[in-house]
């Protein structure tokens, strides 16, 4: 199906491993022009950059350390320099920890907080001269926000403080035709979980998969397919919802 996407410009932030590595190689081969950024030199960023040639387009891997404010503004700025606009905005970039509550520190709090919810807050903010209407935003958040996971409260809490500014920036960009929303995940294939032995592969398959209504884990490619739903006019009447790519994980 051509989802009438062919020459969009998007950013997708931490877009070299994981879920943002498919949305953005989704996206290319869809025929989107893509932009993506990381926080450090690895493979998977240069694998990322030869798969990104081969497809072809007008692709961009920038570096930027999306806690740090001045390099959010600098990676905008770089986008405004070379697409001029954004059609597609992805928030993907993030981070996690596992602490007991009682024992989380508040520099780790602020840590996570920093990225998750800051991080994404400065990069919409700053994106918004690049971003008119038919313009799409879309948040990767989590199922965790529903079902709470020990461990995590404060990588939880930034997942639903992406759920209410998404809805409510919904509200105030809406009178310009600018669609903001959260794509809640449940457990996903990347490479963390291939990188694990072959028996906790298939003992975490297992129990994940047994959680959801489909059997199984889902898969980097799709979650780009609902990126690619928002970011067509397929869904151009829908804003200010969270859609779960979960498989139907309770």
């Amino acid at each position: 199906m051509d989802l009438g996407i062919r020459g969009k410009k998007a950013l997708v932030t931490g877009g070299t491993r994981g879920v943002g590595r498919g949305v953005v190689l989704a996206l290319a081969k869809a025929g989107v022009d893509v932009i993506t950024c990381y926080q450090r030199e690895s493979e998977y960023v240069a694998s990322l950059e030869r798969e990104l040639k081969e497809i072809g387009g007008d692709h961009h891997v920038l570096r930027a350390d999306l806690s740090q404010p001045q390099d959010i503004a600098a990676l905008l700025e770089r986008a405004r320099e070379l697409y001029g606009k954004l059609d597609l905005l992805v928030n993907n970039a993030g981070t996690i920890s596992h602490v007991p509550y009682k024992e989380l520190p508040v520099e780790e709090f602020e840590r996570i907080f920093a990225t998750n919810v800051t991080g994404a807050h400065l990069v919409i903010q700053h994106a918004l001269p690049l971003l008119g209407e038919g313009s799409s935003v879309v948040s990767i958040g989590s199922r965790a926000v529903e079902a709470g996971i020990p461990l995590r409260a404060h990588y939880t809490a930034t997942k639903a403080a992406l759920v209410g500014l998404s809805r409510s920036l919904a509200k105030e960009f809406g009178p310009q035709g600018i669609r903001f929303n959260v794509v809640a995940l449940g457990v996903i294939e990347t490479e963390n979980f291939h990188a694990m032995p072959a028996d906790q592969q298939e003992l975490m398959a297992q129990r994940y998969g047994a959680k959801t209504a489909l059997g199984r884990l889902g898969t980097p490619d799709e979650v780009a397919g609902a990126i690619l739903w928002l970011a067509s006019d397929l869904s151009r009447y829908v804003t200010g919802n969270t859609i779960g790519v979960d498989g139907g994980i309770s």
